[in-house]
């Protein structure tokens, strides 16, 4: 068995061994290759004269042939390589090329594994070093092939570029793709593929500036323009259409996107979503998408996750989180689509003068603001597809989701999706629980459940936040630190999360055994001296590591309660407009807190009462009170 590596640095291993040095030689190693990658692995005589000695008197180009089958004989075995007629052929399985089973990855749809065969600063060339100068039909061939190969490195990277993103895995995704680009700089998947990266880790501004470079290249080199996907692509993160108290993200700098735990256990749900989007783009259909899971299961994330990739696809995102006390507030979920960007979304301008007033106003009975509701729906998705994300949807005012729900009900085709995170916590909604039952059948859409994390995907986490060497030794406490953050955490990623950030910045886990969680408990359930002291130390260096504005902001949060506006934010905290959009943006991204149209929220009630009782002076939660009061 002779195997030859082909992609990089040509080499050749003999039953695992070095080969004979005749083996190695360039004309012989380049028979061995050509045959391999032959139809049959056949080829006449003639064409492998003309291919490698065409420079020779037939006499000694033959002869010359016949001493290089020699040499691959040795190797192989008489049965190895047979000759017949005019013909040569290797036989099945005794040559082992890299290249093939490149390619057999890429049949069987193997990405990630087809990928690992152009590692970070390898090769790209197709038998690189290679040069048999004396040969030209043979360099043609070999500047064919080498082309071909690079096309479908380009093509494999692209498209594990894509599955890392629906995966989370933002910088991966970005960094195969910028790889992909490196190799061919007019390849303009990749360029997408990189500027939808850029753009789902909140560097709109990088993706732009990548297309912008784009241009500029295609312009000098072939006097040619982006296409229409890449030019609508850009259009579409141009106009940036998000709720107006959703904020960006901190700026990346375009060399490095934003670093956020992967998906893990969470990946397999966002493709689900992600497929009942695209069928829902593709037909159209109005459909329905329910999120459940105990509080601190990353529904949150998950929604974000997907309206980041909805929008990056041509969407108008509007997002909502409800609250208990909305219970008691009839149309107060329709108000705050409403004012978060429904009535001014593109295409709003549609629907009827009457239904906009309606809606507007909130004038009528609950039967004119449903239809109010649909029709604007209808007039908004005649021009583009529309996403409605409501975060904590059992909270939702029963009149809300009524027409909500009635929207998705409606017979009329449209690219509608409505996402609803839900938890079991409390009695279940009837009118969910309706829909629930009837997806896939009469409504289109589906329904994922957020359980625990498993010890195994809270290990990957820990190898992909903590800066461990490998061996045995760093196995070891990789093992020690996954089951410490397992125990302590209950498989809730917020806190998992939490703590492995705490450790990678230098805090020791205390190996005290908790009794934590009782038996039913979720996070809403729990109180600051009910979670470990892990949890609570890695509270603190969160809010540690925060900066002083978002500390203030933090402060004045856990103070004032649940579902804070902007502006009772500004004037508890004292600062001024651009210090305060800076530090909103970096509590959303680091997922302390969470926006909708009416104000801020932390992610999970446990964080804001670990700050308030150990973040927080009693002269500080008077003088807050006493800004907010005036």
């Amino acid at each position: 068995m002779i195997e030859c590596l082909t992609i990089g640095t040509w080499e050749a291993r003999v039953d695992g061994k070095a080969p004979p040095a005749a083996l190695t030689w360039r004309k012989n190693f380049s028979l061995l290759v050509y045959l391999a990658r032959s139809p049959k692995r056949t080829r006449t005589r003639d064409q492998l004269i003309g291919l490698l000695w065409a420079d020779k008197p037939d006499a000694k180009s033959r002869r010359s042939l016949n001493v290089a089958l020699s040499t691959l004989r040795q190797c192989l075995g008489d049965a190895g390589i047979t000759t017949e007629s005019d013909r040569v052929r290797l036989a099945p399985g005794v040559v082992q090329l890299d290249i093939d089973r490149f390619e057999q990855l890429v049949r069987v749809g193997d990405l990630k594994s087809a990928a690992d065969f152009f590692p970070s600063g390898g090769h790209f060339t197709f038998l690189e070093g290679l040069v048999v100068s004396d040969a030209p039909e043979f360099e043609n061939w070999l500047t064919s092939e080498r082309a071909a190969v690079a096309a479908r490195a380009v093509d494999v990277l692209t498209r594990r570029s894509t599955e890392l993103l629906d995966l989370g895995r933002i910088r991966e995704a970005h960094d195969l793709a910028a790889r992909a680009l490196a190799v061919d700089e007019l390849y303009e998947p990749a360029l997408r593929a990189a500027m939808r990266a850029r753009a789902t880790g909140q560097d709109r501004s990088g993706a732009l500036t990548l297309q912008e470079q784009f241009r500029a290249r295609l312009r000098e080199r072939l006097g040619a323009a982006p296409d229409a996907e890449t030019e609508a692509l850009a259009s579409r993160l141009k106009r940036d259409w998000a709720p107006p108290a959703a904020k960006a993200a901190p700026h990346v700098p375009a060399s490095e996107p934003a670093r956020r735990a992967p998906l893990e256990e969470r990946a397999e749900a966002l493709e689900h979503l992600l497929l009942a989007w695209k069928i829902c783009r593709s037909q159209p259909c109005r459909t329905v998408l329910l999120v459940d899971g105990d509080p601190g299961m990353g529904k949150t994330r998950l929604m974000t996750e997907f309206g980041a990739r909805a929008r990056v696809d041509g969407a108008i995102v509007l997002e909502v989180r409800a609250v208990e006390a909305d219970l008691a507030s009839p149309w107060s979920g329709v108000r705050a689509l409403c004012h978060g960007g429904l009535l001014s979304a593109p295409g709003a301008t549609g629907a009827a003068p009457a239904a906009l007033a309606t809606l507007r106003d909130e004038l009528g009975r609950a039967a004119a603001l449903g239809a109010a509701l649909d029709e604007v729906v209808q007039a908004i998705t005649d021009e583009q597809p529309l996403v409605m994300l409501l975060d904590d949807a059992h909270w939702l005012d029963r009149e809300s989701l009524l027409a909500l729900l009635a929207t998705v009900r409606d017979p009329r085709s449209a690219p509608l999706v409505l996402v609803l995170a839900t938890t079991q916590e409390p009695p279940p909604r009837p009118e969910i629980e309706d829909v629930r039952a009837r997806i896939g059948r009469d409504i289109a859409g589906t329904a994922v459940r957020l359980g625990p994390l498993p010890f195994a995907a809270i290990r990957r986490m820990a190898r992909w936040t903590l800066p461990l060497d490998n061996g045995a030794a760093a196995d070891e406490q990789l093992e020690r630190v996954a089951r410490r953050v397992l125990a302590d955490s209950a498989g809730i990623p917020l806190l998992a999360v939490a703590l492995l950030d705490a450790v990678a910045v230098g805090l020791e886990l205390d190996d005290e055994r908790a009794g934590w969680p009782r038996p039913g408990q979720t996070l809403d359930h729990t109180f600051p001296g009910d979670l470990p002291a892990n949890v609570v130390g890695a509270i603190r260096v969160m809010f540690g590591r925060a900066s002083a504005d978002a500390q203030r902001l933090l402060v004045a949060l856990a103070v004032l309660g649940n579902r804070v506006p902007r502006a009772a934010l500004e004037r508890a905290s004292e600062l001024d407009k651009e210090k305060l959009t800076a530090a909103l943006a970096e509590l959303e991204w680091k997922q302390w807190i969470a926006a909708e149209p009416r104000g801020y929220a932390f992610v999970a009630r446990i964080l804001g009462e670990v700050v308030s009782r150990d973040m927080v002076t009693e002269g500080e939660r008077l003088r807050i009170r006493e800004m907010v009061s005036r």
